[in-house]
């Protein structure tokens, strides 16, 4: 559902593109939290937050950043330690994807004060907010394109892409002349081979780093940012630019991070911006968590993993399961709570950054048009309003909203949610499940998933049943996983059974081990402890 722009909104299209106007005063930036490491990303579980979705304080219809605030105790009970924002400027769409001005937030969501008293909340509880950050272009009414469209001779026409011919796709007619906006025509594309258009983007992205006190970005469409010779997408001047911008935002803030959205991004593509952002999203791991976990069988995640290690084994990327444009997993999974808690165990014990689209952690279900995976959080049963609003929300929540909710799962010990709270508190506790390398095992049967992560001196087991059958005949083996030889005791951490035989390890290797049954869709975790 799109609205009208509030005159407030229409007003901002006006304002100057400089982080304040006039003799406006706008609070303090908000100290990041305290003893932060360099890369803090690595350790953390983040939160993909639609704000126009997520919790509506004033009644109308709309969240807000005082929405967010008031659900800090629940995020931190889930056990998420940073956010991610969905576009927070102004925008005439829905989504913001289509900026109006890059220094200011969209009106719709609150002030710039309620957004600095968000990020000091969350900050005075130890987790981090990203925001996105939409590089390639921006809205037709953003002041800079409506100047821009106005003449040849426009002071911001050459900050836009123009032709006086019609290329054909992606073009689309400008007043004298033809201009390239990928995704739409409200969304022309910003012209990177300028420099000032450079030095622009560089100005708003210290701006939020160190005048407002955010933690980093996601960049939207990063592979997108400069076409050459007909490709659009992860050119050689893309890469060149996005090295000058990692440079500029870690001059900034040294601490700051940037995930980028390279759609469809594997190991091998995600390597190749390794000096330009700070992790890129894997999409082909996702595809392998919820391939597996909705077939049962292991070759999906098997798959991903291995093409994975075989460029990024360090874990340095960004995962996920399904996120604001693609069918929620719920739905993927048709709406099998056993499939669900089998995708969650597949993310949260693999190695890279994870990200939980909000509401997936409770089940939440939607299929495209993208409002239908955008639809306001489930925290009551309440059919018209989800606890979301008191008024009449923006748009009409899920019909499965009276028995997938907060409220009720959080009183459910084996509900999705709980089981969500389980892993992220599981990856908290034992470093070998945030940063440990992995190695796949192997297990003679694919309905059961194996892995061992190790860092340091800890070692942890991960076997999963992704069938709904009670699975007793298995082995597990392993040819290299670099433990010391002797024999090794396991402590289980998940799981409902407790191993009763040792690992015998010989020649750092070992084969033919199955320490429990596996009852249907379960994971177990169990600690290796040399046996003294």
């Amino acid at each position: 559902m799109k609205r009208l722009i509030t005159l407030t909104l229409f007003l901002s299209l006006f304002i100057a593109c400089a982080p304040t106007a006039a003799g406006t005063q706008l609070p303090a930036a908000s100290p990041a939290p305290a003893a932060v490491p360099t890369v803090w990303w690595r350790e953390a579980v983040f939160y993909e937050i639609f704000v126009r979705s997520f919790n509506d304080t004033n009644g109308d219809g709309i969240g807000d950043f005082n929405g967010i605030t008031q659900k800090l105790d629940y995020l931190q009970s889930l056990g998420v330690t940073a956010l991610w924002l969905m576009p927070i400027h102004p925008s005439p769409s829905y989504h913001g994807y289509d900026v109006l001005n890059y220094y200011a937030v969209n009106p719709q969501y609150g002030t710039m004060a309620d957004f600095k008293r968000l990020l000091s909340e969350a900050h005075s509880r130890g987790m981090f907010v990203v925001i996105d950050l939409v590089l390639n272009h921006t809205s037709s009414q953003h002041p800079w394109f409506i100047d821009a469209n106005s003449s040849p001779q426009s002071k911001y026409r050459s900050w836009y892409v123009w032709s006086e011919s019609d290329p054909g796709t992606g073009w689309h007619a400008g007043n004298r002349g033809y201009y390239f906006g990928l995704f739409s025509d409200v969304m022309p594309d910003l012209n990177y081979r300028n420099p000032e258009v450079t030095a622009q983007m560089e100005k708003v992205a210290r701006y939020w780093l160190t005048e407002v006190g955010i933690d980093g970005f996601r960049v939207d469409a990063a592979k997108h940012l400069i076409e050459e010779n007909g490709k659009t997408e992860n050119t050689a001047a893309t890469h060149e630019w996005l090295k000058g911008f990692y440079q500029a935002y870690k001059a900034d803030r040294p601490e700051a991070f940037a995930v980028g959205e390279v759609y469809g991004a594997g190991g091998s593509i995600a390597k190749t911006y390794r000096d330009q952002l700070d992790e890129v999203f894997n999409f082909e791991l996702a595809s392998g968590f919820v391939n597996s976990a909705n077939g049962g069988a292991n070759s999906g995640i098997n798959s991903a993993i291995k093409f994975t290690l075989a460029d990024m084994s360090d874990g340095q990327y960004a995962t996920f399961l399904t996120n604001h444009d693609q069918n929620r997993v719920m739905s993927v999974l048709n709406g099998n709570l056993y499939k669900a808690k089998v995708a969650a165990s597949l993310l949260l014990t693999a190695p890279g950054t994870p990200f939980i689209y909000y509401g997936e952690e409770i089940g939440m279900t939607g299929k495209k048009p993208d409002e239908d995976i955008r639809l306001p959080m489930q925290w009551t049963g309440d059919a018209v309003t989800a606890g979301f609003t008191t008024g009449q929300p923006w748009h009409a929540p899920n019909t499965s909203t009276p028995t997938v909710n907060v409220a009720a799962e959080d009183k459910e010990p084996i509900s999705l949610l709980n089981h969500y709270r389980t892993l992220i508190a599981l990856r908290k506790a034992h470093p070998a499940l945030r940063t440990g390398s992995l190695t796949l095992l192997e297990t003679n049967n694919p309905a059961v998933f194996a892995s061992l992560r190790m860092e340091g001196d800890e070692n942890i087991l991960i076997v999963i049943n992704l069938s709904g059958e009670k699975v007793t005949e298995y082995a597990l083996a392993s040819q290299s996983n670099h433990l010391t030889n002797g024999m090794y005791q396991l402590q289980t951490l998940l799981g409902e059974g407790v191993a009763s035989n040792k690992i015998a390890v010989d020649g750092n290797k070992f084969e033919g081990y199955s320490p429990i049954p596996l009852e249907p869709f379960e994971t177990f975790l169990a600690r290796l402890t040399p046996d003294k």
